[in-house]
């Protein structure tokens, strides 16, 4: 395991990654996620994580990962991403062809958790590869090479999505989806959405904390009048941590959940309407603390 997690690419580490030492990175549970996921990991269940951009799916299984100490494997899918990626391929170098194995498969050899984040944007092949992996199989066959590799008793495989960007075309299977042991993820209630902005952002007067994510909630309705991607916690985290470094609030909100998120006029001076009532258009900033001083 050691050689695996210490090997070094072309200056790039490896994409296994072990726990750092430490505590483990921040995450408040919302439900009983952390006892489902715990359970599955017990019996190496795959898991499936559900919910909308920027509500913590990935930070929860950072935290997971570094809580049960086992090393972690993210692939970030994209619709150029093949099962070739995932499993891996033959390469020339020099004169000599040699196998290298994709993250998948190095996962599996050595037991890591593998996650692929956003599952559905990959190519459909990729979804045949796991199969096998998410039964009582737990074997990963490699077709190029005409061989079949058993699943290190630690590995385990989760994937995400977001169902509300999902079209007929282009989804998961329900024979897929069926595969796995589900948690679904929303975006917190008001408190726990304080709580998540003032950690990740501390030295914030609290004031502040709270107008922010009252903006961030009231905008987070325009969902449903036109705007694509409703505003996520990790916006408000953005937004918080550019008015820690001193940028004034208002132009904070801006940046962070007004502007990646829409392109429409309509909808930017609707946004802007909801971060001025808040802020006001001219708000001075808010007191930074210094660089070095530990978070609250």
């Amino acid at each position: 395991m050691k050689k695996l997690l210490d090997r070094v690419r072309g200056g790039e580490r490896d994409a296994v990654a072990a726990p750092e030492p430490g505590a483990a990175p921040f995450y408040l549970p919302q439900g009983n996620e952390i006892a489902v996921f715990e359970a599955a990991s017990r019996r190496r269940l795959p898991v499936m994580l559900k919910g909308p951009t920027g509500c913590g799916k990935t930070r929860f299984l950072e935290h997971m990962a570094h809580r049960l100490g086992r090393p972690l494997v993210t692939v970030a899918c994209h619709e150029d991403l093949t099962a070739a990626d995932l499993v891996g391929r033959f390469l020339l170098e020099g004169d000599a062809t040699v196998w290298q194995d994709g993250p998948l498969t190095r996962a599996v050899r050595e037991g890591a958790i593998c996650y692929l984040d956003e599952i559905v944007e990959a190519r459909t092949d990729t979804t045949v590869v796991i199969h096998p992996l998410t039964d009582h199989r737990r074997r990963l066959p490699l077709d190029r090479k005409s061989r079949v590799v058993e699943a290190h008793e630690d590995f385990q495989l989760v994937i995400s999505y977001n169902p509300g960007y999902q079209t007929v075309l282009k989804d998961l299977k329900p024979s897929t989806k069926q595969r796995f042991v589900a948690i679904a993820f929303d975006y917190p209630d008001a408190a726990a959405e304080r709580a998540i902005v003032a950690q990740e952002a501390g030295g914030l007067p609290a004031g502040v904390i709270d107008s922010l994510v009252a903006a961030g909630r009231r905008a987070r309705r325009l969902k449903d009048h036109g705007l694509e991607e409703a505003t996520s916690t990790r916006a408000m985290v953005y937004a918080a941590q550019l008015m820690q470094a001193g940028l004034a609030p208002a132009a904070a909100c801006r940046a962070a959940m007004v502007h990646p998120l829409t392109d429409d006029p309509e909808l930017v001076a609707a946004l802007e309407e909801i971060v001025d009532a808040h802020f006001g258009p001219d708000a001075a900033p808010a007191a930074p603390r210094p660089a070095d001083d530990p978070p609250a």
